[in-house]
């Protein structure tokens, strides 16, 4: 495992060293960040610990772009690895533009990789999505559709993801505030596995470098087993 862990952090490194050299006007970029916890769709992905993150981006001028992006993960069930790798690395391409006037569009793919062994072997968690998005100025409606079982659930292709979010900067002080609610639903769950995530973020650059805090909160489904206290996550990025 240590040699293992070692070998994800040294991929999440070379993610986003490229970004290091890349000048202005180049399509490609990097981006790099520490956090306190990584949450996804108001998930732990890392036990409530800190994670390395780390990504590579392709955009084109016509509005196609492709990339990928890591992070160090820790799945833990009933006190044991349900995944015995320390890495989720996902990789994406899609198509972005506008329309109307201060209206935005976002179509793509999305594969969610994490190499290693599964318990029980047969049920991997590696998961392929599309998704569609519409923004308007500061807000952005996204919805995420699961093409084969959702991270491991038997069974459950076809699960979607709603995603509601609004982002606007004050620009006397230079922080952004952003809003979230999302609301997943998983196929075929008896009792049903759905659940919603809300949050809300503050953050600011600080010479490039972005200092952020978010307060997230899950709230499950009949079933309740995502529900959790509010968590506080504080995280620091830089991109290139």
């Amino acid at each position: 495992m240590k040699k293992s862990k070692l070998l994800h952090l040294l991929v999440l490194a070379a993610l986003a060293v490229p970004g290091l050299a890349i000048a202005e006007d180049s399509p490609f970029s990097g981006n790099v960040s520490l956090t306190s916890n990584y949450l996804y769709r108001g998930v732990s992905q890392t036990n409530d610990k800190a994670a390395i993150q780390g990504g590579f981006d392709y955009a084109h001028a016509s509005g196609f772009y492709a990339g990928a992006w890591g992070s160090s993960i820790s799945w833990l069930v009933d006190g044991g690895y349900y995944n015995s790798s320390s890495l989720e690395l996902d990789t994406y391409a899609g198509f972005k533009g506008g329309f109307a006037e201060d209206f935005t569009f976002d179509v793509g793919f999305l594969r969610y990789n994490y190499p290693g062994e599964y318990l029980p072997p047969q049920i991997a968690a590696n998961t392929n999505e599309l998704y569609g998005a519409i923004g308007w100025k500061w807000l952005t409606a996204k919805y995420s559709r699961s093409m084969t079982n959702l991270f491991g659930v038997d069974n459950s292709s076809g699960s979607g993801y709603i995603d509601l979010s609004g982002s606007y900067t004050l620009e006397g002080p230079g922080v952004t505030l952003g809003a979230h609610y999302g609301k997943q639903t998983i196929a075929n769950t008896t009792p049903s596995g759905d659940y919603t995530d809300y949050n809300v973020k503050a953050s600011k650059d600080f010479s490039g470098f972005t200092l952020a805090v978010m307060l997230s909160k899950v709230k499950g489904s009949t079933a309740g087993i995502y529900d959790e206290d509010t968590k506080g996550v504080l995280s620091v990025s830089r991109s290139m």
